[in-house]
């Protein structure tokens, strides 16, 4: 029950940040954005753990790999997702991102000599033919457009540092790190980084005021990073990271019914089919947690 709930929110709330970050983009860079976020987002979870009076400490032999999983799942992933995402549709960027159940599957074979399951696999190409129906015209109406090429490929570069995140994560996890510490310290090294980048790009040090982007960046930084990723960690723990990265896939579904209630989504039979191709995927790949 438990993992179920946990799948659960994970796909609720990373499912609305896709409308969140929209109100990110203005005058404050992505690079301090993701800086920002994150920072807060670390700085909950310290707190959470001083709150149960849980020590902070983490070996220094173990810092690498946890600076390592700061650059990948709390920096350069989320830099490249924003730079893509400013020219390609979000329906794209789904089915981009969806890939990564694939790469979670080649990666765990790679550096762990797990076994690629043929049923994950089926399941991940089941719920891309149902992000196609889904997003059909609106991939179709960019399909000549010259910087649909630039924003793919930022975005496959994300979902690939993504995947390698992930098997940072499962290296500190058999190391024995409570996941709420190895994020806290992780999120701070991947704010960090991001605020060197824009340093380094010479990107102007602002903030925005406009209460807008104070809330998503509020509910991007608790929410769907202080809790979320506590709980996507734990999903990794317990089921791995292939079947935890099929959340990608269910994603846009949620962000489709929340559009739907604001009147901005219109269904059509493609939507409808697309969304049987993804529950039944998801069935596929997670029978135990479905049923």
């Amino acid at each position: 029950m438990f993992i179920a709930l946990s799948y659960i929110l994970v796909v609720l709330i990373w499912g609305s940040s896709w409308i969140a970050i929209t109100y990110q983009y203005g005058i404050v860079p992505d690079e301090l954005s993701v800086s920002y976020r994150f920072f807060i987002a670390s700085m909950c979870l310290f707190i959470t753990c001083k709150a149960k009076k849980e020590s902070i400490g983490i070996n220094l032999k173990n810092y690498p790999m946890i600076i390592l999983m700061g650059s990948t799942m709390f920096c350069f992933n989320y830099l490249f997702t924003y730079y893509g995402m400013h020219d390609v549709v979000s329906g794209l960027a789904a089915i981009l991102f969806s890939l990564m159940v694939v790469s979670n599957a080649f990666f765990e074979k790679l550096f762990f000599g797990r076994r690629i399951e043929n049923r994950i696999i089926a399941a991940a190409i089941i719920g891309i033919i149902g992000l196609v129906y889904i997003f059909f015209t609106e991939i179709n109406e960019q399909a000549n457009n010259a910087d649909t090429i630039y924003g793919v490929s930022w975005l496959l570069v994300a979902v690939l540092i993504s995947s390698l995140g992930n098997m940072t994560a499962i290296v500190n996890i058999n190391r024995g790190i409570p996941i709420i510490i190895a994020n806290a310290h992780a999120m701070l090294w991947g704010s960090i980084i991001s605020f060197a980048v824009a340093i380094i790009l010479g990107k102007p040090i602002v903030f925005d005021s406009n209460p807008s982007y104070i809330f998503s960046l509020i509910y991007l930084a608790v929410a769907a990073s202080a809790i979320t990723f506590v709980c996507y960690l734990i999903l990794i723990r317990e089921i791995g990271s292939t079947r935890t990265a099929y959340t990608s896939l269910l994603f846009p579904v949620v962000a489709l019914f929340i559009s739907t209630m604001t009147g901005e989504y219109s269904w059509s039979l493609y939507s409808l089919i697309g969304v049987i191709f993804i529950l039944f995927g998801t069935w596929l790949a997670l029978p135990k947690i479905t049923k």
